[in-house]
């Protein structure tokens, strides 16, 4: 009975130490603290966001993080949230999913420049347009694919959603006519995981999660096994700044090079013009949205916006950003539950801008 038992707790021993050796080690971003005039700062933003708004509109804010030179220099959670809880992500999803086709086109496994019919040829429309052939990769990524309607419909349990982009008609030349296509980044996900045989969750974990120090995250899927993309990743606020710190190391993490510095940089820089998710180019002018009043028509880049103030960012609905500042040496990550956009983002520009 006792060599039973004493069998039973080696066993035990080890198994606990496979799952200790596959788990990833958390590690945090090194801290330091705050100026009074960074406190300041964010009590001010924090108060502007509470008291700005006019009803039905509001801001609440869930949490900040600010980094400076490779450190944290403020954090706070607001509204039930906390450090080690993980928050819903939307679009800020497509960074990281974008960074994977980087990864993959790294190892050679795609390009750019490939069409995307050449990857599904089991779910290919029976007739396909010169403009479903021509679509690119990099056509996605820039949301050029030719939509001129984004393809929403398709997130059903009943269909198959790469067939559904697919049979979407592809009215404008891929590569000329930008709209915001969440399921476009669904079908990069779908081609990460065509190319490489791993989920892009998988993908990521060990390219990029566990070099960065972040637990496996959880990210939602389509009725196909095929994580969306667009939308669904959860993540802890550090890991965000994580993220945003990485750019500013240009891919470089305790010394070694975990994603293409050159591959960062296409993601950042203006690649397309752009504008708001649901607004079209031709309603701009209309709507009165230009360069010098709106955040989302500074131009796009590879699943990423351009800011003003020499910056860019990961962007996610109701608020959610990683912003970027080369110049600064600095990252700012919030999440939020905001029916507000420019006006949150000028409060941002007002408040915290002076003393990243």
């Amino acid at each position: 009975m006792k060599k039973t038992l004493l069998l039973f707790a080696l066993a035990l021993a080890v198994l606990s130490g496979c799952r200790k050796e596959q788990a990833t080690e958390v590690v945090d971003l090194p801290r330091t603290d705050a100026t009074p005039e960074v406190v300041a700062a964010v009590d001010s933003f924090v108060h502007a966001t509470q008291t700005r708004p006019v009803a039905p509109d509001s801001i609440t804010l869930h949490s900040i993080m600010i980094l400076k030179h490779g450190k944290v220099v403020y954090e706070k959670w607001f509204n039930g949230e906390a450090a080690d809880k993980p928050h819903q992500m939307f679009s800020v999803s497509k960074t990281f999913t974008a960074t994977a086709v980087g990864l993959a086109i790294n190892e050679g496994k795609l390009n750019l420049t490939d069409s995307v019919v050449k990857f599904f040829p089991d779910k290919l429309p029976a007739e396909q347009s010169d403009n479903l052939k021509a679509m690119t990769v990099r056509d996605l990524l820039t949301m050029t694919c030719g939509h001129d309607e984004e393809p929403k419909s398709l997130n059903k349990d009943s269909v198959d959603w790469v067939k559904g982009f697919l049979s979407w008609p592809v009215k404008h030349k891929p590569g000329e006519y930008y709209l915001y296509n969440s399921v476009g980044t669904y079908m990069l996900s779908a081609i990460v995981q065509q190319v490489t045989g791993e989920k892009l969750i998988d993908y990521l974990d060990t390219r990029l999660f566990q070099p960065l120090h972040i637990a496996r995250p959880e990210w939602e899927e389509s009725p196909q096994g095929i994580n969306c993309g667009g939308w669904g990743l959860q993540l802890k606020t550090e890991d965000m700044a994580k993220m945003g710190q990485l750019f500013l190391q240009e891919g470089k993490w305790n010394g070694k090079q975990i994603v293409p510095a050159e591959w960062l940089k296409e993601m950042s820089s203006y690649q397309v013009p752009s504008a708001p998710s649901g607004t079209r180019f031709e309603d701009l002018e209309k709507a009165g949205l230009n360069k010098d009043n709106n955040e989302w028509v500074q131009g796009y880049g590879y699943q990423m916006w351009i800011c003003r103030h020499n910056a860019y960012r990961a962007d996610g609905f109701a608020g959610q950003y990683i912003m970027v500042f080369p110049d600064r040496d600095a990252v700012l990550v919030l999440t939020t539950s905001s029916s507000l956009y420019q006006p949150y983002m000028d409060l941002i520009w007002e408040y915290l801008l002076p003393v990243l």
